[in-house]
């Protein structure tokens, strides 16, 4: 029954995909500096593209959660978010929380997002991890295996 249930799914998953809609699939991508990650994804939002998330989405890699709409995200049994306040090198090369962009980044966010976030303590030096069950409660599943193009991380 699963297998017929999955199979219905892609059908019409691929049915209302037309062939302007291209998908982006984000695997490995270990973030950076958060002004790169908005520009790309606001490219990425105004171009229809539908985002699968299938590994290693982490740190700035997470803005893509608010930058494209919640109906053009899915996820796999792989994906991984990782969180943790911004910040920026110290005068000892050392990184130091930066209060102003850890907010600026953690308005970006949906509400579940940021509830799922706030029950953990907040944005903090300590990366924590949404995965699983709890990130598909909150994402659609991705059915299929599909042809996708890869977005690379950003160059740090």
């Amino acid at each position: 029954m699963k297998l017929m249930t999955g199979l219905l799914a892609a059908v019409l998953l691929l049915a209302g995909m037309g062939a302007s809609h291209a998908v982006v699939r984000i695997a490995d991508d270990r973030g950076g500096r958060i002004g790169t990650y908005v520009d790309k994804y606001q490219g990425l939002r105004t171009s229809g593209e539908t985002v699968i998330i299938d590994g290693l989405c982490a740190s700035a890699c997470t803005i893509v959660l608010g930058a494209v709409p919640h109906d053009r995200i899915c996820v796999t049994s792989h994906a991984n978010l990782g969180f943790h306040a911004a910040w920026d090198f110290g005068d000892n090369g050392r990184a130091v929380t930066n209060p102003e962009a850890t907010q600026m980044l953690y308005s970006m966010y949906p509400p579940a997002v940021r509830r799922w976030i706030n029950a953990r303590g907040g944005l903090t030096p300590h990366m924590i991890f949404l995965r699983g069950k709890q990130l598909q409660a909150l994402y659609k599943p991705c059915y299929l295996d599909a042809q996708a193009s890869v977005l690379r991380p950003a160059s740090h």
